[in-house]
């Protein structure tokens, strides 16, 4: 059986399960969406890789990313954080995790959920793109910079838009699959509906 082809950035695990299970599939849990946009943040400066890779230790640390048992931390979790080998020890991000969970709640109780405030930057469908060349692909647009924006506003950190361009496409917001890719092909293939 031969490989399918896929996005150039995946070709190794752990992003090939990640690629072919997750990401630009669209996400409409709000717990899910709250682990990606800690991860994302997590994730600047560092490979994807390093974060999937300690993805399970993220879940462990930061109680499976309840924003309400996040929001809860104090200064003594945080500084037990900072000793946890199983994630990223950077004072700064994992500060941010605590803030962005408070204001994530904050975003919950004013929309209704996370999900419905992030998917009404697009109408509630996908932004599909299908880039032949890898890099042309983006690390912000319009778009990201208008969530950036009122993220920060909303009081979120650690969500300029380049982080908040991968998190769209994580969450399948933004479905950024090269046009040879296989999920690009499946997306095509689903009937109307």
């Amino acid at each position: 059986m031969t490989e399918p082809t896929r996005c150039r950035w995946a070709r190794r695990e752990p992003e090939t399960t990640y690629h072919d299970e997750e990401w630009g599939t669209p996400l409409h849990d709000d717990r899910a969406l709250f682990e990606l946009l800690s991860l994302e943040g997590a994730q600047a400066g560092l490979s994807w890789t390093t974060i999937l890779k300690k993805r399970d230790g993220y879940r462990a640390a930061f109680e499976n990313f309840d924003p309400a048992t996040v929001a809860a931390f104090g200064a003594d979790r945080v500084d037990a954080l900072i000793v946890d080998r199983r994630i990223v020890r950077n004072r700064s991000k994992i500060r941010s995790t605590v803030a962005n969970a408070a204001a994530f709640l904050e975003v919950e109780r004013a929309f209704g959920s996370f999900d419905t405030y992030l998917w009404a930057f697009v109408d509630g469908s996908p932004v599909v793109t299908r880039w032949n060349d890898p890099d042309d692909v983006p690390a912000r647009t319009e778009l990201s910079d208008r969530v950036s924006v009122d993220l920060r506003k909303r009081g979120f950190t650690f969500v300029g838009s380049t982080i908040v361009y991968a998190f769209l496409q994580a969450t399948g917001v933004v479905d950024d699959h090269l046009a040879g890719c296989f999920k690009a092909a499946a997306t095509f293939a689903r009937p109307p509906t």
